[in-house]
């Protein structure tokens, strides 16, 4: 960590802070410029029939691949051709049923000028986005979309960074918008994401759920100590009491049996149970249980059918399961 007594400290910060807020302000610029020609590029991107196909050079090359990654991760099928490979055989991966994004700062990069020309013989719609408000891109763009004036926040305004910024903001704004207008849900995130740790948060409560002969399930009339045998066997520290129908009418814990261990000889299990036990459904997410469990301060929680109106239990999630999948 820096010295802040140290002289030159603060006039780092000071540089830092000066970069940050000069790209904030091109990023303001942008969303106040944003028109109809957005719009459009989001309706052409929703009724495309094949894929979106973004190619850029240099920097903005490596910002059409964080867009195109972004596109594909939520809903859109997307690809990234580099823009020198294109001239050299990858011209035939952008097919007329595609909407091609062409990405350049300046808008005359050369290497984007037979890119232009195959999406103009073969009628593929082209988005372009440039600061070049005259350039050659905007001028063949079927859906232009204009950087504002900015300054790169470079000390000697050269090196890429306002523009660049703007560039990925504009990708996202685009694609968050399509995915709005879609529809694209949790649940589908989750199926485009199942490692790491954004697909562990989204995975459903009945995909790791406790099952079976796992329930640590009891009759009201089971005395405490057999119920307290089924507890430590199933090592979950409670048991659902369940009537003749096996729905779920209460439950006991750990602190149930602590607060009731003078009578616990020669109670039922009925006669100690919470009569009010906490349920959640299948399809929950996994994020979400945990919240639940740590808002209610508890440790387990049995698990019912979406559509069950009688809380029968199908599963059980304790804390631990969610330690070892590492979301706690």
């Amino acid at each position: 960590m820096l010295d802040k007594s140290k002289p030159g400290v603060d006039e780092i910060l000071t540089h830092g802070r000066s970069v940050i807020a000069m790209e904030a302000e091109g990023l303001t610029s942008l969303a106040a410029s944003l028109d109809g020609h957005f719009a459009s590029a989001v309706e052409a991107l929703l009724k495309t029939e094949g894929r979106l196909v973004i190619s850029g050079l240099g920097k903005s090359g490596h910002v059409a691949k964080k867009i195109a990654a972004t596109f594909a991760s939520t809903g859109t099928p997307a690809s990234f051709v580099h823009s020198a490979e294109a001239a050299h055989g990858d011209m035939g991966m952008i097919s007329p049923r595609d909407v091609l994004m062409l990405l350049s700062n300046s808008g005359e990069t050369a290497e984007l000028m037979p890119v232009i020309e195959h999406a103009r013989v073969n009628g593929i719609p082209v988005i372009g986005i440039s600061s070049g408000s005259e350039s050659t891109l905007i001028r063949a763009a079927t859906i232009p979309l204009k950087l504002p004036p900015a300054q790169e926040a470079c000390p000697i305004r050269m090196a890429p960074t306002t523009s660049t910024t703007m560039m990925l903001a504009l990708g996202d704004a685009l694609a968050m918008a399509v995915m709005q207008m879609r529809g694209f849900s949790r649940e589908d995130f989750q199926k485009l994401h199942p490692g790491g740790s954004l697909g562990l948060k989204l995975m459903k409560v009945s995909q790791f759920m406790h099952r079976g002969e796992r329930l640590p399930l009891i009759p009201a009339d089971m005395p405490m100590s057999e119920a307290v045998m089924v507890m430590t066997s199933k090592s979950f520290g409670i048991a659902g009491i369940v009537d003749a129908d096996g729905r779920l009418i209460g439950v006991v814990s750990d602190g149930d049996l602590r607060r009731h261990l003078h009578e616990l000889a020669s109670a039922l299990a009925g006669e100690v149970m919470n009569t009010q036990p906490r349920i959640i459904r299948a399809s929950m997410l996994a994020e979400d249980a945990l919240r639940y469990l740590n808002e209610q301060k508890i440790t387990a929680l049995f698990v019912v059918e979406d559509d069950d109106t009688e809380r029968k239990p199908v599963g059980l999630v304790h804390v631990h399961d969610f330690i070892h999948l590492g979301l706690a």
